[in-house]
């Protein structure tokens, strides 16, 4: 009886001792989980903080040339209904995305690659750009610059400076859709700016997608077409 008794004192003890540091391995793993995203995004401000050591600066990883451009966002000069758009290079710095709605002014850079999402949103290469006719598809990290995307509501405006104009949006609807889903980022026959991002997610990477189609309202070129030569 005596030496049960002791038995179940030995495991009583050995319970109250790993107890603790059980709990707290729990704590460590879960906090651990939490501070990815938190990790991420001071890693993104970090290189904003350095944005100026950056420009035109090469990636030692990639060999991606960030190239800068000055984005007029308060043109007060005489604009045009109609005019040249300018072809930006890969990893450009090719317009700026304002809503005023946010209280935002995001770079966007043409094309799309992890490096150049952690400088703004990006721009597809496969879409058109802004002023041409079709889908113009932008896209951005959900815990970053795009972390109050979802704040949209159908009838504000977005606006989008690039280097040759202005191009003003009005948001018609909020999507949602997987990843592995075509659809919203294709090819288009009316105007249209596609905003999208990652559903958020604690646990990392989510292949749900979120955003907003916006129709073009105006269009304000810089400098009016050329006539081609007869």
């Amino acid at each position: 009886m005596d030496k049960e008794k002791n038995k179940k004192s030995k495991s009583s003890a050995i319970i109250h001792i790993a107890t603790p540091f059980f709990v707290a391995a729990i704590c460590v793993g879960i906090t651990a989980v939490a501070m990815i995203k938190p990790a991420d995004k001071l890693k993104v401000f970090a290189n904003l903080a350095f944005m100026d050591s950056l420009k035109s600066g090469v990636s030692d990883e990639t060999g991606l040339v960030i190239r800068e451009s000055e984005i007029d966002t308060e043109h007060d000069g005489e604009t045009y209904s109609d005019g040249e758009i300018i072809r930006p290079k890969f990893g450009e710095l090719y317009a700026i995305l304002r809503s005023e709605k946010l209280g935002i002014d995001i770079p966007v850079y043409w094309g799309s690659n992890a490096e150049l999402l952690e400088h703004g949103a990006c721009h597809a290469s496969s879409s058109v750009l802004a002023g041409q006719k079709g889908n113009s598809v932008i896209s951005a990290h959900v815990d970053t610059y795009f972390a109050d995307l979802d704040k949209l509501k159908k009838g504000d405006t977005v606006t989008l400076n690039t280097v040759y104009g202005e191009f003003i949006y009005k948001v018609r609807e909020e999507i949602a859709f997987e990843s592995s889903n075509r659809k919203y980022v294709s090819v288009s026959t009316d105007d249209r700016l596609t905003l999208y991002t990652c559903k958020n997610d604690i646990l990392g990477a989510s292949d749900q997608r979120i955003g907003f189609i916006c129709d073009l309202e105006e269009s304000h070129y810089y400098e009016p077409k050329k006539e081609a030569d007869e």
